[in-house]
């Protein structure tokens, strides 16, 4: 048997479901991130701060649409998706529609 230079004994250190990455942001926090991130874009930079709300709350989900989905990660998708789509709108010089400004 050789020994192993720099390695553990075990061929695997991780067990099998946490195998994503320890130093990077969690789910619970790129939840949060785009949530504030969706409501900030209401207020201003819509065009910007909507589809990063967008993308924090797809990757807070798992990249996934299966699955249980945390309610966090949902409403930064759903929300993010509404702003940009007000964003967008308002970009188009659009007259507004009843109600909704």
């Amino acid at each position: 048997m050789m020994a192993s230079f720099g390695r553990g004994s075990r061929g695997h250190p991780r067990s099998r479901g946490r195998t994503w990455s320890r130093t990077g942001p969690d789910r619970a926090t790129l939840a949060v991130v785009g949530v504030v991130c969706a409501v900030a874009g209401f207020l201003v930079l819509g065009i910007i701060l909507g589809p990063v709300a967008i993308v924090c709350g797809w990757l807070a989900m798992g990249r996934t649409w299966a699955g249980p989905r945390p309610v966090p990660a949902v409403v930064a998708l759903t929300l993010g998706a509404v702003d940009t789509l007000l964003a967008v709108i308002r970009l188009t010089g659009a007259p507004p529609a009843h109600g909704l400004f």
